[in-house]
């Protein structure tokens, strides 16, 4: 996949770092390139009708200010939680989903910015392993970013692996949308690395996902990663609650499971379209002939737009038979559900997050 950049900003503290020194030799020479005092300016939003959008095309080179390593959003929401833990390397992503959070996260700042101190991110982690000597980590890079939509150009995905190769304790996880993996394919992980795609069925594709690797594109795309000696896992997240929606997830699901084995599958994550009122309104104002959102919904205790409880409660416990049915042994968790939704929906409460998230970090 090729996305295309308008401009490539670099700020003036990180001008002669690798990760600059890569950008400027691999991006079309027809990318105009400026250098700026503070990047976080050139990320600001421009004066058009979806700055948004716009900042998707400008790609800024800077210094993170703040720490790398935080946890999951769910950690201390009242949420049940995997114990996934969040490595933030870039912010804003090249494709445009209808649904995606970070169209109301990132308003003020809507510019690709890529950090080029990762370094200090490997020792967070280094950090991390110290002071929790016996316990085993999931790592994920997918949070604010795809975590390869650009790596063609920025070629992290090579940093990131040498370094997790090193680390037996940690386990780090590339999410993505894209079919983006001929980096891999290069490398050896030494098991110490898992790649992820989102999923949706072809209808929500079409609808709501623009600039994305088609499904069934993603799902060959794991399988060459996997026949190269890394983990797969897939996310069918955000599970949207719509007339065909039932069949589709589980025609989704046969798809998947007929070109991987549940065996070679680590883990598969569920969890429902939610929305805070902010999100709702900008996504509604940006894709008002998107079917997938219009839904029935209510807002929840946490804030968030979420379809109706029994809607949800079917849908959840449909996927979770299929699931047990074709993949009897395949580890499956809920995603940004309060613990007693899962137990309604998965027939049992959910572990603590440290005993699932040495389960998914070990899988």
């Amino acid at each position: 996949m090729n996305f295309e950049i308008d401009a490539l900003f670099i700020e003036d503290a990180v001008r002669s770092s690798e990760l600059a020194q890569r950008l400027v030799a691999r991006l079309n020479s027809k990318v105009p390139v400026s250098y700026v005092m503070d990047g976080r300016q050139a990320a600001r939003p421009l004066p058009v009708d979806d700055a948004f959008v716009a900042g998707k095309r400008r790609l800024v080179v800077m210094n993170r200010r703040s720490r790398f390593l935080s946890p999951c959003p769910a950690a201390g929401a009242g949420l049940a939680c995997c114990g996934y833990l969040v490595l933030v390397l870039a912010s804003n992503c090249p494709m445009n989903c209808s649904y995606c959070f970070l169209q109301e996260y990132v308003a003020d700042n809507p510019g690709l910015q890529i950090y080029a101190n990762y370094a200090q991110a490997f020792e967070e982690l280094e950090r991390l392993l110290r002071t929790n000597s016996a316990r085993h980590f999931r790592i994920g890079t997918g949070e604010l970013a795809d975590s390869l939509a650009f790596d063609r150009v920025t070629g992290l995905s090579v940093d990131l692996v040498e370094f997790f190769r090193r680390h037996e304790r940690l386990t780090l996880e590339l999410k993505t949308k894209t079919d983006e993996i001929d980096n891999l394919l290069r490398m050896d992980p030494l098991g110490r690395v898992l790649v992820s795609w989102t999923l949706s069925p072809s209808r929500v594709y079409r609808s709501s996902e623009h600039g994305t690797a088609a499904p069934q594109a993603r799902i060959d795309a794991a399988c060459r990663v996997r026949e190269a000696g890394y983990r797969v896992g897939f996310h069918l997240d955000p599970i949207i609650a719509y007339p065909q929606a039932e069949t589709e997830y589980r025609e989704l699901l046969s798809m998947l499971f007929d070109a991987l084995a549940p065996g070679e599958i680590s883990f598969l994550s569920v969890g429902g379209l939610r929305m805070t009122p902010g999100l709702r309104a900008i996504a509604r104002r940006r894709f008002p002939n998107d079917p997938m959102l219009v839904g029935e919904e209510v807002l929840s205790p946490d804030g968030r737009y979420r379809a109706c409880y029994p809607m949800r409660l079917r849908l959840y416990r449909s996927l979770a038979a299929h699931i047990q049915a074709k993949a009897p042994g395949l580890t499956h968790y809920l995603c940004m559900e309060t613990p007693a939704v899962v137990a309604r929906a998965l027939g049992t409460a959910p572990p603590s997050p440290a005993v699932l998230g040495e389960r998914l970090a070990t899988a």
